[in-house]
């Protein structure tokens, strides 16, 4: 099941059954069981909408192995013909035309995939954009999407139409159904091949050519001329680097771009009120004028940086502030290319030091993280509610996990557990995933008995059902946000665009939308937190709500060592880490900078109830100071803050920026008088 990937159990037993259907179809095709074909195909049909449904991801992963929608229509075609010429039902002529027609749909459904094939490659523009104004690029539609789209349910239709014709024909013994039928799915392929037609032509004849492109995106850069531009090349699994920063970049007084160069980031990113360039092209980024761009950010060490970075009248700054609580986290020797390195605090500024690969003290810029300037600190040691919160967020597979929660659960004092994985948790192998199966069980079978003390116990006033019925409202709402959310992405996104289309409409960002989806994101979250009772624990799982938003929630963090325990010490809450095995607590906390503030949990969470002690008396939390010395050296001083720090060295940058292209024009300028002298000779 793991190796499939398949997640869901229906899909597991859709996919048996599918394989089931393809042997059953080929068995019946050699015996010529026409009965026993007609139905394994039409519970292959079903099993193939159920797989495209729940499990697209197998679907896919089936196509790159070359059994992909279309190899197995051939196949199950193929065995149409083989038993009808088994059956003799169809006769000569009435075999020739059945085998004319399926091999005028097989031809129709290869021509109808290339021509798709040819329409996006001349769609996919030299340069695609966001909120740049491409308008008079004439930019046409793309051709609908139920013409284009969902190529394995298409085929399924004209499968499905087939096995119609064969049983009625072996129900009623005349061919003439089985022939109709064929016709109508081959007829069907023929009409959605000569619709793409007039699309093909209109994007040979109208879409713009790279040159034509390039030079309306140079008018656009000479006219807004950004001081700014965010850079990033890297998958589309590696987004989240690209995105942490979109923010701090957007709040810059000054004009910003965003450059990427994987058409697939495009895809990912999400919406920005940033103007956005998506440049594939070394030979096309070479050719925009970005002459009035004095700083460039990188916020990682990829080799297509080098397209940018050989740029000279820009200073290049790589943007190191992450991970930054492992002193023996690795540091590239490519930084040295570039002209600063920004780093989160002092931490990070000695372990490029030391590392010694060419970056100078002078050259490392301390700004704190920008990112985090928003969470809810505790300064204060303030006592924590009366039912506290742990947020146990582990990022690694593993069975560790299962005696920290049972512990947590077991806890003679009552608290509630936020267990939020890391999206990859129990994907990696069978036992990472049996391991989150038993936690979540654990935590729902908890919640259960703390429901049924609850409901056991009559409502003590007015004011408790008030608080009930409260609830009930707030999941009322969560409810339509949710919908008014999926709506507003899908205006935002608009699925029905594609990438040249979107470079067209998206001239301008729209503040009302995306102003109008942060208030309702922000809506959910504390509907989310409201909806559900204070004394129930809760698993997390998906981008919703969001890591942060659960650091507001959380009295005390349990993780291992990365970055969510990085970002969770801004927040100067108390936190705790599992520490590896073998590995003394001394020697763990020298190597570990995060870990010299952390609590510590071993093997078998042994340590558990020293932990919560300060949870709930605040007076035995011992590495309260620790904390605030840990945070100043990992994340920098809280004030000014991050943002602010941000901005002053960009600013800062971009003065030097302008003072050396000055110095590099005055020293390449020709002396006075000299275009005068060269005429006159």
């Amino acid at each position: 099941m793991n190796r499939l990937g398949i997640e869901n159990p229906r899909g597991l037993v859709a996919f048996a059954a599918l394989t089931g259907c393809l042997v059953t179809l080929a068995v019946a095709a050699l015996t010529g069981a026409g009965g026993v074909f007609a139905a394994a195909g039409l519970a292959g049909c079903g099993c193939e909408l159920l797989l495209h449904r729940t499990e697209p991801g197998l679907m896919a992963r089936l196509g790159r192995l070359h059994m992909g929608a279309t190899s197995r229509f051939e196949i199950r075609c193929v065995l149409l013909l083989l038993l009808l010429g088994r059956l003799h039902v169809t006769g000569p002529i009435g075999l020739a035309a059945a085998m004319t027609l399926v091999l005028c749909l097989l031809a129709g459904q290869a021509l109808h995939a290339a021509l798709i094939t040819l329409i996006r490659r001349r769609r996919a523009l030299a340069v695609a954009a966001r909120n740049i104004d491409l308008r008079r690029l004439d930019i046409s539609d793309r051709p609908p999407r139920r013409l284009t789209e969902w190529p394995g349910q298409r085929m399924l239709v004209y499968e499905l139409s087939a096995l119609l014709g064969l049983t009625a024909s072996l129900m009623t013994g005349d061919a003439r159904w089985v022939v109709a039928a064929l016709t109508l799915a081959a007829g069907s392929c023929l009409i959605t091949v000569v619709a793409l037609v007039p699309y093909l032509v209109r994007a040979i004849r109208r879409l713009p050519g790279a040159a034509q492109v390039l030079a309306e995106v140079d008018a656009w850069l000479i006219h807004r001329r950004p001081r700014t531009v965010l850079y990033f090349s890297g998958p589309r699994d590696r987004a989240e680097q690209l995105t942490r920063w979109l923010g701090p970049v957007a709040a810059l007084p000054t004009p910003s771009l965003v450059i990427v160069r994987e058409r697939e980031l495009l895809e990912a990113l999400e919406p920005t009120p940033l103007p956005v360039l998506c440049v594939p092209s070394a030979a096309h980024l070479s050719q925009l004028d970005l002459g009035g761009v004095r700083v460039a950010l990188y916020p990682a060490n990829t080799g297509r940086n080098i397209h940018l970075l050989r740029i000279p009248t820009m200073q290049h700054v790589f943007l190191a502030p992450g991970g930054d609580g492992d002193e023996a986290a690795a540091v590239d020797p490519y930084s040295k290319v570039y002209d600063q390195v920004w780093v989160a605090g002092e931490a990070g500024r000695r372990r490029h030091v030391q590392a010694a690969v060419g970056v100078e003290d002078a050259d490392i810029v301390e700004i704190g993280r920008p990112q985090l300037d928003g969470l809810r600190v505790d300064r204060t040691g303030h006592a924590p509610a009366p039912l506290p919160t742990v947020l146990y967020a582990p990022t690694r597979d593993g069975a560790a996990g299962e005696p920290i929660v049972r512990a947590l659960l077991d806890s003679e004092r009552p608290l509630r557990v936020l267990y939020r994985p890391h999206p990859p948790t129990g994907h990696r192998t069978p036992e990472a995933r049996a391991a989150h199966r038993r936690i979540v069980a654990l935590i729902h079978a908890a919640n259960e008995r703390r429901t049924a003390d609850a409901l056991g116990e009559a409502p003590e006033d007015a004011e408790a059902q008030r608080t009930e019925a409260q609830r009930t409202e707030d999941a009322r709402r969560r409810a339509e946000l949710t919908k008014h959310i999926a709506a507003l992405d899908a205006r935002l996104r608009r699925a029905d665009a594609d990438e040249a289309m979107l470079t067209r409409d998206r001239a301008a960002p729209d503040p009302a939308l995306l102003t109008e989806a942060e208030g309702l994101r922000r809506q959910w979250h504390q509907a989310h937190w409201a909806a559900s009772p204070p004394w129930l624990h809760q698993v997390i799982e998906g981008d919703v709500p969001t890591l942060h938003s659960c650091f507001d929630q959380a009295d005390l963090l349990i993780g291992d060592l990365s970055d969510v325990v990085g970002d969770f010490l801004a927040t100067l809450k108390p936190y705790a880490l599992t520490a590896p095995a073998g590995l003394g607590e001394e020697e763990f906390r020298r190597q570990n900078v995060v870990a010299r503030a952390a609590y510590l949990l071993g093997p078998g969470a042994s340590g558990m109830q020293d932990l919560l002690r300060p949870l709930f008396d605040p007076c035995l939390d011992e590495l309260r100071t620790a904390r605030h010395e840990v945070k100043e050296f990992l994340l920098g001083p809280t004030t000014p803050p991050s943002i602010q720090r941000f901005t002053d060295a960009v600013d800062a940058l971009a003065e030097k920026g302008e003072t050396v292209v000055r110095l590099r024009d005055l020293h390449t300028a020709p002396p006075p008088g000299a275009g005068r002298w060269s005429v006159i000779r």
